[in-house]
This record gives C-alpha cells, structure tokens and sequence, in this order.
C-alpha cells in the first residue's frame, strides 16, 4: 500500500483525511515523520501555502507529500477571511471561537450570506508537483448550530442542506465537503503514480 506524508499538524483535519481515504492509502502525519516544527503559512493565496508547506517537507524531509490550505471566502466581505481564515480573529490566531465570533460580528447588517469553503490540495509525488481543489457553496447562519466538526462549522450551511457542517455526522460532511471533493481528486491522481 503506498504511503504519503501529509503536512499537517491539525488532528482534524488528519482524522478526516484518514476516514475519506480508508484503506485506500497510508497517510502519516507530520509527527509520524518526526516534524515538530510549525512550518510557516505566510503566502497571499491558498495555493501559495498549500504548495509552501509541501516543499517544505519534501526538502527538510525527502517524503512524497501532500498539503492544504483551506479558506473560508464571504461573498458580502470581498472573499474575507480567506487565506486568513485560520487567524482571521486578533491574537495568536487558530483560535476558533474567536474566528467565528468574529465574523459573525462582521456580518450582522448583511443580507448577502452566501459563502463557499475552498480547499487547495499540493501534492508533491514522483518528482512532479500538482494542485488540485475542492470547493462547497452555502452559506453563513446567525448563530453557530452544533456540536461536530470544527473551526467554522457551526455557522456554515451548505447548499441544499437545512443544517450547517457541525450537525452533520463525519460520513455526511465528508461525503460533500470541500475537503472531501479536493481528497477525492487527490486520491485519482495517486491511483495512477
């Protein structure tokens, strides 16, 4: 079974990478390959960190690899928080409930609440590098709903859904997700190396 190194140091988003993969692939962690370091996110697209953070670990580390960025883009705040998604609140950043707090605060005149969830996948594997993406259109409720899931979860519905990503079980979620789409497209491309 082939194994890939996926750079990250999220549980997360590991967690739901290894359950839309299955057996299909071997996925090790950062932590698996002995990389403690934060690696540094300081591109201005999300491809940029997405491509960043696999080189990284192909140059430190020698593994064929593979990495994400993910941002949250609404539509009534110019696509904000975008590439900062993950630090979008004041402070040390990845700090979700300040996040969310934060762009709640941000939209409560607006009547617009549409948004979309876009996930860049970098692979760097035999030699060659490749993006792929996964996007999902829905929208940003009034208040967060649910328990599952995490950074903006509880306040994104997605399209042709009456319950945002939070509510939803990992198997719905990842059925239609972003990062579920993007993972999907990874995994085609792995099928042939």
């Amino acid at each position: 079974m082939k194994q890939i190194v996926f750079a990250t140091n999220n549980k997360h988003k590991l967690q739901e990478i290894r359950e839309i993969v299955g057996d299909k692939l071997t996925i090790s962690s950062l932590i698996d390959i002995g990389c403690t370091e934060d690696i540094p996110e300081n591109e201005p697209t999300i491809e940029g960190n997405a491509l960043a953070k696999a080189r990284y670990v192909k140059e430190h580390y020698g593994f064929d690899c593979f990495a994400d960025d993910t941002g949250l883009e609404v539509e009534a705040l110019n696509g904000q928080p975008g590439v900062r998604s993950a630090r979008y609140a004041p402070g040390e950043g990845h700090d979700s409930q300040a996040n969310m707090k934060l762009l709640l605060e941000n939209m409560k005149d607006k009547q617009n609440r549409r948004a979309r969830f876009r996930t860049v996948i970098a692979l760097i594997a035999d030699g060659k590098e490749q993006l792929v993406e996964g996007i999902v259109n829905g929208n940003i409720t009034e208040q967060p709903s649910g328990t599952d899931g995490f950074g903006y979860d509880p306040i994104f519905t997605p399209e042709g859904f009456d319950k945002t990503f939070a509510m939803m079980t990992s198997e719905e979620k990842n059925s239609i997700s972003h990062r579920g789409r993007a993972t999907r497209k990874l995994l085609d491309i792995l099928k042939n190396l």
